[in-house]
């Protein structure tokens, strides 16, 4: 018989420690309460209890001319050592002055970007941040002084979303760098940024932008209302806010896009979504989602749109082969072989007679062979990384068939679709089609292609049943809004899509000036569009050319100079 024997607790274990002395705070933010104090030998004393056995936080005191004393506290590494060291120049030059920290921030500092506060919160988020800090003796407020370091990865065009055609920048790990990027693509003042602070010890700093007089104020207030609710000890990713606010936890199918490029993200806040900026990554979520978008790439609307159009309807037939084919395949070789011609049927035959495998084990070998290359290809370096997913798919492949495994047609049916899934620009929703390869394939191995459709039908179901921040998952094909179908199985040209998605429930509807379209071909003898040309105007003889539209467009804008000052006279007013 086993005891269990429970080590007895010493006195000191059951007994609570007590907390030192204004150290009783869960959130740095909970700090908000404690003021700066008014000497700085009571500051430097908290602060150095704060950081005890914290090597790389630098508190340096120093004397200004007058003999006032004043201390910086930094993070090493996170500063500009250059930019810190011309501060504390100027300051040690200063001359006294009652209201010191203002005096230093209008006056002294040769820095940019300063922030007073009053309390340690502020102070203390901003130091961790990479701000320096700045307390002076007799002073009630200290000063942030925002020289933080340039160590960051450069602006780089994003590998997971690359384009043919369209800018080249992607976001990085600095919040600031990524919110510049959006405000230089929306240089409006409607566009808001609103921090927040999440993460009991990683006080990870975001940023949810969004467009005022635009989106739905109850949606941005919904965004703001689940992220106050999460309570966790750190967020190193925005992977970690998305599985806190997406509707259906359990569903396979993302509810919250993720992007890499400002350019989506400049798109999505014009449409009137909300995007969530976490410091120290690149990826930026964007609310809501709608299945629609796992079909569309930034790229779309670059192209001319019959270009857009034909690319997009390759990808909903790229969705569908990547979904039922394999399970295609075992359900016509198992149960429905008279679907297939003759010839094709003694094709098959002959090359699965010496397989010992049913068909649907013969799938699920090659399935799983197939993701398991791919994940070793991601997972490797670069530089041999495609080499091995190339070689053992070869190699495999070739040996497989050879030695009497699996077939050479599975070899086909399981390239075809892991080539068809790569062609889905979101690779959450890529992952989630892969998912559901699997049980469509055992649902085809026991009812043939009744198992097929009824696998399908449960998804669109479940589909329909999905929300994401109330938006239903399917619109705006389910329910059906026709007037929002111009962006859906088609990509309408950009003069044709006048209003944003009506679904959002955005403030304002109007994307494009009514007579924006009529106004532009109005000369140039658009067929179906132009209005009929003034008299005086000559007949557009020309189909097309730059030069030929560039001089009548030129003639169409001196005409209503013309009109108003007929003689080219100067006007007297």
């Amino acid at each position: 018989m086993i005891k269990i024997h429970r080590k007895r607790k010493s006195a000191n274990e059951q007994a609570p420690q007590p907390k030192p002395e204004n150290f009783d705070y869960r959130f740095i933010s909970e700090l908000d309460k404690v003021p700066i104090f008014p000497t700085l030998d009571e500051n430097k004393s908290y602060l150095k209890k704060l950081f005890e056995d914290c090597s790389d936080i630098v508190i340096r005191e120093f004397t200004i001319q007058d003999g006032a004393k004043a201390c910086i506290v930094l993070v090493d590494g996170l500063v500009n050592g250059g930019q810190v060291d011309e501060a504390l120049k100027a300051l040690m030059i200063l001359e006294g002055h009652e209201q010191l920290t203002d005096r230093i921030a209008r006056h002294t500092l040769p820095v940019s970007q300063t922030q007073e506060t009053g309390n340690y919160k502020d102070f203390l988020l901003g130091v961790l941040s990479g701000d320096t800090g700045l307390i002076a003796d007799r002073c009630s407020k200290a000063l942030l002084l925002g020289i933080r370091g340039p160590e960051k990865r450069s602006v780089d065009e994003p590998d997971t979303e690359s384009v043919i055609r369209g800018p080249r920048e992607g976001f990085v790990e600095s919040l600031r760098t990524n919110t510049s990027l959006v405000r230089r693509k929306l240089k409006t003042p409607r566009l808001k940024m609103k921090s927040m602070t999440l993460g009991r010890e990683s006080n990870t700093n975001l940023v949810i932008a969004y467009l005022e007089d635009l989106a739905k104020p109850a949606m941005v207030d919904e965004v703001v209302r689940r992220i106050e609710k999460i309570d966790i000890d750190a967020v190193l990713e925005s992977g970690y806010i998305e599985e806190f606010i997406q509707d259906s936890a359990y569903s396979p199918f993302p509810q919250v896009q993720y992007t890499e490029r400002p350019d989506v993200v400049a798109a999505s806040l014009l449409q009137g979504r909300v995007a969530i900026m976490v410091d120290g990554t690149p990826f930026v979520l964007l609310v809501p989602f709608v299945f629609i978008q796992t079909m569309q790439a930034s790229e779309d609307y670059f192209e001319r749109f019959q270009i857009a159009t034909l690319i997009r309807w390759l990808r909903f037939l790229f969705l569908l082969l990547s979904l039922t084919t394999p399970a295609l395949y075992v359900a016509i070789t198992t149960y429905h072989q008279e679907l297939l011609p003759t010839t094709l049927l003694l094709s098959v035959a002959a090359a699965r007679e010496n397989i010992p495998f049913p068909a649907v084990v013969e799938a699920l070998i090659m399935e799983v062979t197939f993701e398991a290359l791919r994940e070793a290809g991601i997972r490797l370096p670069k530089t041999i990384g495609s080499a091995v997913s190339i070689l053992g798919a070869l190699v495999v492949g070739q040996a497989a068939v050879e030695a009497g495994i699996v077939s050479a047609p599975m070899v086909i049916v399981v390239s075809i679709t892991g080539i068809a899934s790569f062609t889905i620009p979101r690779f959450n929703g890529a992952i989630a089609i892969r998912m559901l390869r699997f049980p469509i394939l055992f649902a085809a191995s026991l009812f043939g292609l009744y198992g097929i459709m009824l696998a399908m039908l449960f998804i669109i179901g479940h589909l329909a049943n999905l929300r994401s921040f109330g938006v239903p998952y399917l619109s705006p094909i389910g329910p059906l809004a026709a007037a929002d179908l111009q962006d859906t199985y088609v990509r309408a040209p950009w003069w044709a899509m006048s209003a944003r998605p009506a679904y959002l429930g955005v403030q304002d509807a109007e994307r494009i000036g009514r007579d924006s379209a009529q106004e532009i071909f109005k000369y140039h003898g658009q067929k179906g569009i132009a209005s009929n040309p003034p008299e005086n105007q000559p007949e557009n003889g020309s189909p097309g050319g730059g030069q030929s539209q560039g001089s009548q467009t030129s003639g169409a804008a001196a005409q209503p100079e013309d009109k108003r000052n007929p003689g080219g006279k100067e006007d007297p007013s």
